[in-house]
C-alpha cells in the first residue's frame, strides 16, 4: 500500500515539473525569503529600484585610494538616443549606488551644508585612463574634450565614485559647438533631483531610479518638471 502510494506522489510530482511548476511554487521557500538582498553583478549586494524591475548594483563606495577600473570590451557598448539625447547602453552602465549614502543618512552625505561630492571624487590620473578605455568601449570618436566622463547616478545622488558599472563617456549634446567644453543637458537635471531628495519631496531610491531608466524623462517621472 505504501509502495502505491509513493509511485502516485511521485507520478504527480513529475507531472507537476512538466506542467512548468517549480519547487518554489510548491511551496518551498525562495532564495529571498531570508530577507537578504539579491546579489548584483560581481557578487555584489544590490538597491532595490534599477531599470525595468532590475535590482541597481551597489559598488565599493568611496575609497582612499582610487585604482583604474576594466572597462567593457571595446565596441561592445551602443549609445541610445531620446529626445535626441544620447543615453548609456543598460547593458554596459546599469548604474551603481554607494553603500555610504543612504534615506537615512542624507543629512551627513549628499545633503550635509560645504558639500559631498568633492571628498570622494576620483582623481583625473585615475578617471582620465578609465575616459580612454570607456570611449573606446562604446565606440567613441568625437572630441574628448566634449564628452563627460558621467557618473550615471551623480555623486549627489549616491552613485559609486569608481564603479564601472556607474561610469560612462556622455556625448556633447545635439547642437554643442564642437570645441567648446562640457557642456550636457543631463547635469541641471542631477541638481533638481538633488534638491528633490534633500527637500523630502522624493526618496533617494526613487530618483536613482528614474536617471537610471532615462534621464531625459527622470523629472516628469516624479512629478518634478
Amino acid at each position: 500500500m505504501r509502495s502505491a502510494r509513493r509511485a502516485a506522489l511521485s507520478v504527480l510530482f513529475a507531472a507537476l515539473l512538466v506542467a512548468g511548476c517549480s519547487p518554489d511554487s510548491l511551496g518551498g521557500l525562495s532564495a529571498s525569503a531570508s530577507g537578504t538582498p539579491a546579489a548584483g553583478p560581481s557578487g555584489t549586494a544590490a538597491a532595490s529600484g534599477g531599470a525595468a524591475g532590475r535590482a541597481i548594483a551597489v559598488g565599493a563606495g568611496p575609497q582612499k585610494t582610487y585604482t583604474v577600473q576594466q572597462q567593457p570590451a571595446p565596441g561592445s557598448c551602443r549609445y541610445r538616443h531620446e529626445h535626441g539625447e544620447p543615453l548609456q547602453d543598460p547593458k554596459c552602465t546599469p548604474g551603481a549606488v554607494s553603500p555610504a549614502v543612504t534615506q537615512a543618512n542624507l543629512a551627513s552625505t549628499i545633503c550635509r551644508k560645504g558639500g559631498y561630492t568633492s571628498g570622494i571624487r576620483p582623481s583625473t590620473s585615475v578617471t582620465g585612463k578609465e575616459k580612454k578605455l570607456n570611449a573606446a568601449s562604446y565606440g567613441y570618436t568625437g572630441r574628448m574634450g566634449d564628452a563627460e566622463y558621467d557618473h550615471l547616478i551623480s555623486l549627489q545622488l549616491g552613485g559609486d565614485p569608481n564603479d564601472y558599472r556607474n561610469l560612462w563617456v556622455e556625448p556633447a549634446d545635439p547642437g554643442h559647438r564642437t570645441g567648446s567644453g562640457v557642456n550636457n543637458k543631463k547635469d541641471p537635471v542631477e541638481t533638481k533631483l538633488h534638491t528633490a531628495v534633500c527637500k523630502g519631496q522624493v526618496t533617494l531610491a526613487s530618483a536613482q531610479k528614474a536617471i537610471v531608466i532615462d534621464w531625459t524623462t527622470a523629472l516628469a517621472t516624479l512629478h518634478l518638471a
